[in-house]
């Protein structure tokens, strides 16, 4: 059975979603498809002023993305998984309840990488103990996916050790191939200030040069925010917990409070459609509540 573009659009009875134009080349390494990109959820964390729902929004997010009519190829969460603790085992108690409530997704190829409020008190044990490394690489239908980490090092670096694993993996990549960059911070300088640049991130851009295709997705910023450098595009997630306000734009970085009038306002994940011809990815915003559900 074959499907196109507006084949997707009446299957997911979204104007303007994302679709997959690919579908029906079975067994092709290089057929199109999409994933979805959720980040900064936050497990643990509590304020009723900037979530009244923290203990509920999670499993709204779940509930949302299996509710698509077409589900993706995967799902990737880009860091804070949960709320950052000096407790070693209500650390481990929280990842172990996120992971109870994230596995009731129905796609079952699930990515995880540490965002530091799971991992920079601990480089990174307890994820690694229940989420397995916190850098790796994988391929999915002609796409190069590398999950870098800038957070298990406290200084918010992502280390000589790993830039060298990185420059490594690149090097078996053809000039022309297709790779996708997942991190938590994001890797040039957005707002140091704030904590928002990783310091050797132009070590890491730098690694990159030479591949025509390189795009980073990140998150850690609790918005959406697009940026080029060079010819990399970076795109920024929105959170799962609680909105954080553009860059500077206040003089404290502090999370965006609770519109009663606009619930989950600023909040959501993301569809991400990769197309090979031309090679490029479309980005749909997507709710954490579908429209036409409840509260």
């Amino acid at each position: 059975m074959e499907f196109d573009r507006r084949d997707f659009l009446r299957l997911t009875g979204l104007a303007g979603a994302v679709f997959v134009s690919g579908l029906s080349r079975a067994g092709s390494q290089k057929s199109d498809f999409y994933f979805v990109q959720m980040s900064d959820s936050h497990w643990g964390f509590s304020d009723p002023a900037v979530n009244p729902d923290a203990s509920g929004t999670l499993a709204k997010a779940v509930a949302a993305v299996n509710q698509l009519a077409v589900q993706p190829d995967f799902i990737v969460f880009t860091g804070d998984l949960t709320h950052t603790t000096p407790d070693a085992a209500l650390r481990r108690a929280r990842m172990t309840q996120f992971r109870e409530i994230v596995d009731r997704l129905r796609v079952r190829d699930l990515r995880f990488m540490p965002g530091e409020h799971d991992a920079a008190l601990d480089n990174g044990e307890a994820f690694r103990e229940l989420f397995g490394e916190t850098h790796y690489t994988f391929d999915h239908k002609g796409v190069h996916f590398i999950v870098l980490d800038n957070v298990s090092d406290p200084t918010a670096s992502v280390g000589a050790a790993q830039i060298a694993w990185l420059k490594a993996d690149l090097a078996t990549q053809r000039r022309d191939a297709q790779i996708v960059i997942f991190t938590h911070r994001p890797l040039f300088d957005l707002f140091p200030s704030w904590d928002w640049a990783t310091r050797d991130g132009a070590q890491v851009l730098d690694a990159c040069t030479g591949h025509k295709h390189v795009t980073v997705f990140y998150g850690h910023i609790h918005q959406e925010h697009h940026h080029l450098t060079g010819t990399i595009a970076h795109h920024a997630a929105k959170s799962l917990i609680f909105p954080l306000p553009a860059p500077g734009s206040m003089p404290k970085r502090e999370p965006v409070h609770w519109l009663a009038s606009a619930p989950y306002a600023g909040l959501g994940y993301r569809s991400v459609a990769a197309h090979h011809s031309p090679p490029d990815y479309q980005l749909v915003e997507r709710p954490i509540i579908p429209a036409g559900a409840s509260s």
